[in-house]
Formats: C-alpha cells, structure tokens, sequence
C-alpha cells in the first residue's frame, strides 16, 4: 500500500477526506484501506480526480467491490453508470438509502461531479449507526422489532411544483420518470435495525422508501418513522459536502442516508454514479430481509462481505 495515503476525519460522527490516492484500478492493499476507511467514516471523499471518466471509475468501482446495473428500472442506454442530471427541483432531495425497496440494498454507492452549478448543489449525508447508537435503550428495544415495508411507487406528493415550474421541468418528462422508475414494482420488507456485515454495528435502515411499518396501522406508523429519521437527520449526525470538478464521493450504503440539496436554481447539476452489489440486510435477531414483489437479481447479484470484526 502507498505510504502517501492518508486519512483526515472530517467530524465526530461521519465523514473523511482521503488523500494520495489515484483512482482508477486500485491494488489490492490500498483498496483494503479505501474499505477500511469507508466501514469506519460512513462516507470519504476524494479531490482533484480530474482524470476519471466512466471507464476508469467503473475501475476503480470494481477495486472494492462487484458493481451492480446502474439501477433496477432505470436503463441509462444501456450505460454502466448512473447519469444523475438534476435541474432545479428534479434531483433527489429527500433523505434516503439508495434502492432500499430491492432485498439487496447496495453496499455503497460511488458518485463522481461531471458538471456542478455555480452555486449550491451540496449533498449531505446522516450516520444511521450514529443515530441507532443514540437512541435510548426502549426505543432501541422498539426499533430491533420493528420491520418496515419499501417500496419503489413514485411519491408525487415529494415533488414541489413550484420548484419545478420554476426550472422549467415539463410535467411530461416527469411523467415519463416516473412511469420508468415504476415499471417493475419491489416491494421489501426489512428489518428497521440492520447489523452491518463487515462492521458488526447496528444502524436503522429507513429512509423515503418506506411506506409503512408492518402490524402497526397508518397513523401509527407515521409517528414511528418520525421518530427514528429525526434521529438520523440531527445535523451532529451528519456532514455537507461542496462539490468541486474532480470529486469523488464514495458512501457505505449499509450505515447511510443522503440528500441532494436542491438549492441552485434552473442551473444544471450532473453526477454519475456507481453502486456496488450488497448483501441482504439481517437484524439483530438473525432474521434476513424478505422480497415481497420484484427479482431483483439482474440488477445485482448477492455479495456478502468477510466481517472486519476479531
């Protein structure tokens, strides 16, 4: 490994830069450490990787892990990347963890700044196993027997059409997303605390694709997610990046959530992005995640990590 590596914690609960790292095809001992370093900060970022294209980030995706389709419904053009063009109001701008209505929630994500607006456009992530660790211990007994149903129907409540009228998002193309977004329905239910695979750590596993809480009737179920996704989203929980040309940031999937800030006008905000296959979540008690609608396997295969854990 490049003795030049060097890791810098950006706060307490979430976050550091990598430093002396090259990305593209990494050896084998530095993306040890990339891992290392991504299992222990939740999300690190990378700067002045001006000479990554699709090619060479699927490369360097491929270091650390098996790199799923771009996503399940999405197609992209056949596309090993994920082109994520947001303008206005029509990124992804509510808190989540990326395609947990599959059974086999990536194991992280790897988002690169291709062409970034001259102002705003942050993305900020939220420690889940931060916000598990803080719960006091009833609600932690809660919240290890709670399972949570997500699924992929398009939320059009979530959409402010004031933001999109305002960055002149034809309601058609919406239409059109949403419709492709939604053309195979999953539907999962998971465990509301996971135990992290390679970590051992607890974290809640919620986010904008739940629907509801299983045996627990509407009402009810609102106030249960409101409770545990405030835990999430305090901001001592939680760190904001400013993009610049030539970022990378990778996240681990299984102890995040995230939000794109939609901030920057009618200006265009372009990202690609790599996810790397998971494994399927298992709660404190041993029981795994269980698909209801939807094979989500052309979209990933099952990738179960060695533990990091003595």
């Amino acid at each position: 490994m490049s003795s030049e590596i060097r890791v810098v914690k950006l706060s307490e609960n979430i976050g550091a830069r990598i430093d002396g790292v090259r990305l593209g095809a990494l050896e084998a001992d530095t993306a040890a450490a990339v891992n290392q370093a991504l299992v222990e900060h939740k999300v690190v970022f990378f700067r002045g990787q001006h000479h990554l294209d699709d090619d060479s980030q699927y490369a360097f995706a491929e270091s650390l892990g098996v790199p799923t389709t771009p996503h399940p419904t999405l197609k992209f053009d056949g596309s090993k990347v994920m082109r994520l063009e947001a303008i206005g109001g029509s990124g992804a701008n509510q808190w989540h963890t990326d395609v947990t209505f599959v059974d086999r929630p990536p194991k992280a994500s790897i988002l690169r700044a291709v062409e970034l607006p001259s102002y705003g456009g942050t993305t900020t992530w939220a420690s889940t196993v931060a916000a598990y660790q803080q719960l006091p211990q009833p609600l932690k007994v809660l919240a290890e027997n709670l399972w949570a149903v997500h699924n992929n129907a398009f939320d059009y409540a979530s959409v402010d059409p004031a933001l999109l009228a305002a960055a002149q998002v034809a309601p058609e193309a919406l239409l059109n997303y949403a419709a492709e977004f939604h053309s195979i329905h999953f539907e999962t239910q998971h465990p509301v605390v996971r135990v992290h695979p390679e970590s051992g750590e607890k974290s809640l596993l919620l986010g904008s694709f739940v629907k509801s809480f299983l045996d627990v009737n509407v009402a009810e179920s609102q106030a249960l997610f409101r409770i545990f996704q405030d835990r999430i989203t305090r901001l001592e929980n939680t760190i904001r990046w400013n993009w610049e040309l030539g970022d990378v940031a990778v996240w681990d999937n299984r102890s995040t959530q995230h939000y794109a800030v939609s901030d920057f006008g009618d200006q265009p905000r372009r990202m690609h992005r790599i996810t790397l296959a998971g494994d399927i979540p298992v709660n404190a008690h041993g029981e795994r995640s269980r698909p209801i609608a939807g094979d989500a396997s052309e979209y990933s295969v099952v990738d179960t990590p060695k533990s990091l854990v003595a």
